[in-house]
């Protein structure tokens, strides 16, 4: 009798067990062992523009963080918007993050007719991972060919010559097409808008020679301008930028009052996603962005080191959907 109770309790106890760990949603479950494999970071442009080179400064300090591979996956197309998509209506896991711009989470929303999903209900904001001003840079050769040593010099020959001068950006609503746009709209100048699928390849036919002059994000145009390819005319930012203090703001140098128009780059996660992930994430980040080295390699390149807490990350965002909807209404830039 006594051996038949003690069967019974072993019973009653692996039953009250296997209850509990029913009880237990999946979620749950994967967020005690998050991360236990692989987390993709999209990029939603082509390899070499500033979106993609932060995400890849920031991927093998999580993979150190987190004990996993954080692998970057570039999903270029549409001023952002394919990848952010793919991210939006991924599983709210924490396996699938965006390196979300300006464009994605500010800029598109009021630019496209319609876009495939909604930038503040759509995702979870983690924290921003940099800001950086954007930089007028033209190609070297043309130039000097034409004569052109500053934006006043610029904006003369783009006004006798309408149309003859080509202007690259990284895609249609991006901030480096935004830029552009602004300037063009406060210039009075007509220049041919080429988009992309990302700064890199813009980037190659400015180098080249096949394009004349883009609004760029200071990271990536960093290089070329340094080796003499690229000539800097003016960064888009308020105030000038430590990494190139001998370079103007377009409101300087081309007696532009209040031409403001600077990039950011942050990481965000499919709506729903377990807040404790998100937390552990934007710690990291912060952690990361705060050693000498990650502050340097992203000082040096003109970005300065975000870090918001998810919360301020979003109130972030919510502000730059109400300034950028002004720029691009004033600009009268639309994409359908």
């Amino acid at each position: 009798m006594r051996n038949i109770l003690a069967s019974n309790r072993r019973h009653l106890l692996a039953a009250a067990a296997s209850a509990a760990l029913l009880a237990m949603s999946p979620m749950a479950l994967a967020q005690d062992a998050w991360p236990n494999k692989p987390v993709k970071i999209v990029v939603p442009f082509a390899p070499g523009g500033t979106t993609d080179i932060l995400a890849r400064a920031m991927a093998p300090e999580l993979t150190k963080a987190f004990g996993q591979p954080f692998v970057v996956d570039n999903r270029g197309g549409a001023g952002g918007n394919v990848g952010a998509d793919i991210v939006a209506k991924s599983p709210a896991d924490g396996y699938t993050l965006l390196m979300g711009t300006v464009g994605t989470h500010g800029i598109n929303k009021a630019l496209y007719a319609k876009l495939p999903y909604e930038p503040q209900k759509d995702f979870a904001p983690i924290t921003l991972v940099a800001g950086v001003p954007n930089v007028m840079v033209m190609n070297a050769d043309k130039a000097r060919a034409l004569n052109i040593n500053s934006v006043a010099d610029f904006v003369k020959y783009a006004r006798a010559n309408p149309g003859k001068l080509n202007m690259a950006s990284s895609g249609n609503g991006t901030s480096i097409h935004l830029a552009g746009e602004l300037f063009k709209s406060m210039t009075g100048i007509f220049m041919t808008h080429i988009p992309y699928r990302g700064s890199g390849p813009a980037l190659l036919d400015m180098v080249g020679g096949n394009m004349d002059v883009m609004f760029d994000n200071l990271p990536s145009s960093m290089p070329h301008i340094k080796s003499g390819k690229l000539k800097a005319f003016a960064v888009t930012s308020g105030q000038r930028s430590t990494a190139l203090p001998d370079i103007p703001t377009v409101e300087e140098a081309g007696k532009l009052k209040g031409f403001e128009a600077s990039s950011w780059f942050g990481l965000l996660a499919p709506a729903g996603t377990p807040p404790d992930i998100v937390n552990r994430i934007q710690q990291e980040v912060a952690k990361s962005l705060n050693t000498q080295a990650i502050k340097e390699k992203l000082q040096a390149q003109g970005a300065i080191p975000g870090g918001m807490s998810p919360q301020e990350f979003t109130r972030f965002i919510d502000a730059e959907h109400k300034k950028w909807a002004a720029v691009v209404k004033a600009s009268g830039a639309k994409v359908d």
